[in-house]
């Protein structure tokens, strides 16, 4: 790599200093922190060798938390792959106490050969678009090769395994259509995200082949994670009530399912929920939660492969990058029923 001591005569410091920084060891002063990641962000990667083009058998992986178990899940199968293809990796939680950048400054650094990003700044709705993708763009640049997981970037240059969210929510709005619903509400993610919009997309395909109207009104907007399904659902609840919803994740049905309980409804007597990614809580909570599955190990072993790809400059199609689009699964469990059953 570019050398410790190289970045700590560029920032002033002691090597074993840089050490500390780029392992995230305690002791260290903030600005003393900040001037060591600078110089490194500043350093052109692949001029001086910072890890971008070094074979070293390891590779980053970048997930936006840990809190939500289809993370930790990604991450596990991830790893698992990588190991079967001969890598180590590295796991970084993306929005704990550092930034993504800062991550990908030290994984550099550090000589990782690539980097698989499950949910990358890009697709967080509350960033930057552009200034997003020209960060990226400047990493492909500099020889950093990379690959997104459920990545939302169609104009960006980097390959991105996916899962189809506008059938999920279709599948998910027509197994409701099927039980005889019709006032199916829509507890979605933050309005800018793309799974959100992909999502209430397919919702509104549903509803409109069998001929109802989506109402606006139906769909109702929050952070991620149970306490935005709380407030989502509370939402709709306050108005003319739905009989079912869908919801943008797992978990935002789980807090959904509880707020329901909390105002005296019973699901799925009363209120009828969906979720999505398939944690595994899905299958035991009360009631078991009616889900889309998303093939997380294929996803995973599509990413690694990819990345592998990319790294192996000899093996055929190298030069060409590959994006996959995955099927979701419908799991019919006990949190669904007709209306009033």
């Amino acid at each position: 790599m570019a050398g410790l001591a190289e970045i700590a005569r560029a920032a002033g410091v002691s090597v074993s200093t840089v050490s500390r920084v780029l392992n995230r060891r305690p002791g260290i002063k903030e600005e003393t922190r900040q001037r060591v990641l600078e110089v490194v962000n500043q350093m052109p990667h692949t001029a001086r060798g910072v890890g971008a083009l070094r074979r070293t058998g390891v590779i980053g992986l970048l997930v936006p938390e840990l809190s939500n178990p289809v993370f930790p899940a990604f991450a596990e199968a991830l790893e698992s792959r990588a190991s079967l293809a001969g890598y180590a990796t590295l796991l970084c939680n993306t929005r704990a106490a550092i930034t993504e950048k800062e991550h990908v400054q030290m994984l550099v650094a550090r000589g990782v050969e690539g980097m698989i990003f499950v949910s990358p700044e890009i697709a967080n709705p509350d960033n930057d678009e552009r200034r997003s993708r020209n960060y990226y763009e400047k990493l492909r640049a500099e020889g950093v090769r990379m690959v997104f997981v459920n990545g939302g970037a169609p104009t960006l240059d980097v390959p991105d395994i996916t899962v189809d969210e506008h059938l999920a929510g279709y599948t998910a709005t027509r197994h409701l259509l099927e039980l005889g619903h019709r006032r199916i509400g829509f507890v979605s993610g933050p309005a800018r995200a793309l799974p959100s919009r992909l999502k209430r997309a397919g919702w509104a395909a549903a509803l409109e082949e069998a001929g109802v109207e989506p109402e606006p009104a139906l769909v109702a907007h929050a952070p991620f994670g149970a306490r935005g399904g709380a407030e989502a659902v509370g939402e709709l609840l306050d108005g003319p009530r739905p009989t079912a919803v869908l919801c943008s994740s797992d978990v935002m049905a789980l807090g959904a399912m509880r707020e329901a309980r909390r105002r005296g409804l019973a699901t799925p007597d009363d209120l009828s929920v969906v979720g999505f990614d398939d944690i595994p809580l899905a299958a035991y909570c009360q009631p078991a939660l009616t889900t889309l599955a998303q093939p997380i190990h294929d996803m995973a072993a599509a990413a690694v492969d990819e990345l592998a790809r990319q790294l192996d400059p000899d093996k055929p199609g190298a030069a060409t990058r590959f994006s996959r689009m995955f099927r979701p699964t419908l799991i019919v469990r006990e949190s669904t029923a007709a209306p009033g059953a």
